[in-house]
């Protein structure tokens, strides 16, 4: 395994004066009786069916065939110069020990009252808010806090791909709702017709990840009515609240009171501030629930990078650093729009998130998995295929492009697509 350090062969480099000078009383020698029950090959996996994820797979693609990788979610362009002369700052003013297990007190503050400006909602910056390495992490500590063996999950499909092994390695069942395109709207009565009584709670994800599609406001109320009528949390994946599009407003779980007092809303510093490689987000919940949720985060990561933090915190302070976003974002969206105007490739809908999907059906008859991986290596253009975001094999002959990336990069693929 990559990475696995042999620590026979670094005991054996020890010299023989290496050894002799070892004072140490206590004998660290492994036993050498060999274990009688089991073998290390003896492993049964949590996920047998789980492989490298796509993106990875993508990306790494991408390298080896020296494509343009509008695969994996990352922008391309530079994160602020002010927030990173923030975090110098932090560090050389030494405070790069362990942040507090709940988050920097001042980055839980400010976030209290910018949920109190976006959403209207009042929250406990020292028992509602909590700071996590992403806001994968926070979606696995919140599952691993909250749902038990047997325990069902309602996820719709297409879903961002560690929702259902998050699940999963919880002891909980995933219960999959598929959408279709061009849309990839909820159908309420269809929920409504899966939920039994070992529903624990239902995931969503707005604006959504791949599609770009929104809940409105009715989607929220018929959630809250749902979930209130049936006793059952909600994980609301919300990490592209400010990437929205068309001025529509972002319907986050935080603005409907009784959704709110049994919901978990996750949001991530790097989808705004274009630093997903510093793995910083936030959860927010009713105390009852963050103080679950912290239960499990404190041993999955405990607590996260401090300078980031404190950068964060001083860097959300201007709202100007986050209240523009969605419409530089649409204007990304809408330039990569423009460049491929004249290609066979059909753009469906996109309200939100940084992804745009594009169906080929008029150009091909591959598989989506096939089409990426051509695409990638006989045209040096890298994109995900959408059926991966299913549990099933759902063929809709859909690929999702990344547009967060600079005009030049957006223009080369343009031409590309266009040749096609």
């Amino acid at each position: 395994m990559l990475g696995t350090l042999n620590l026979d062969n670094a005991r054996s480099q020890r010299t023989e004066e290496d050894t002799k000078s070892t004072k140490c009383s206590i004998s660290l020698r492994r036993s050498t009786k060999p274990n009688p029950v089991n073998k290390p090959t003896d492993i049964k996996s949590r996920l047998p069916d789980v492989g490298t994820s796509i993106f990875t797979v993508m990306s790494r693609m991408a390298l080896e065939q020296g494509a343009i990788n509008l695969s994996q979610g990352f922008p391309d362009f530079n994160v602020s110069k002010e927030l990173i002369s923030l975090i110098h700052r932090n560090m050389e003013e030494g405070h790069n020990q362990y942040a507090p297990m709940a988050g920097v007190p001042s980055l839980r503050r400010i976030i209290s009252e910018v949920v109190g400006k976006s959403y209207h909602r009042k929250t406990d910056p020292e028992t509602e808010i909590t700071i996590t390495a992403g806001g994968t992490e926070a979606i696995f500590s919140a599952i691993a806090a909250l749902v038990g063996q047997g325990d069902e999950v309602i996820v719709f499909d297409p879903a961002y791909d560690s929702y259902d092994p998050s699940i999963r390695l919880n002891g909980g069942l995933p219960v999959h709702i598929s959408l279709r395109p061009p849309a990839f709207a909820i159908d309420w009565d269809v929920v409504k017709a899966r939920i039994t009584p070992r529903t624990r709670m239902i995931m969503i994800n707005t604006p959504h990840n791949p599609s770009g599609s929104v809940l409105s406001e009715q989607d929220l109320k018929t959630l809250e009515e749902i979930a209130l009528k049936h006793g059952i949390l909600v994980l609301s994946d919300e990490v592209y609240e400010r990437i929205i599009f068309d001025k529509i407003p972002h319907q986050s779980v935080l603005k409907f009171p009784g959704l709110a007092s049994q919901s978990v809303a996750v949001f991530s510093f790097g989808k705004t501030f274009h630093a997903t490689g510093w793995k910083v987000g936030y959860a927010v919940a009713a105390e009852p629930l963050t103080k679950e949720i912290r239960k499990a985060h404190q041993f999955i990561t405990f607590s996260v990078n401090t300078p980031v933090q404190l950068a964060l915190a001083e860097f959300m302070s201007n709202p100007a650093n986050y209240l523009h976003l969605g419409e530089f974002f649409q204007q990304k969206r809408n330039f990569f729009l423009e460049q491929i105007r004249k290609s066979s490739f059909e753009p469906l809908p996109c309200s939100g998130s940084y992804f745009q999907l594009l169906s080929y059906k008029s150009i091909s008859d591959k598989s989506d998995i096939a089409m990426a991986e051509w695409l990638t290596k006989e045209h040096k253009l890298a994109s995900i295929p959408v059926s991966v975001f299913y549990e099933g094999n759902v063929q809709d002959h859909l690929l999702r492009f990344c547009f967060a990336k600079e005009e030049e990069t957006l223009r080369e693929a343009g031409r590309i697509l266009n040749q096609l």
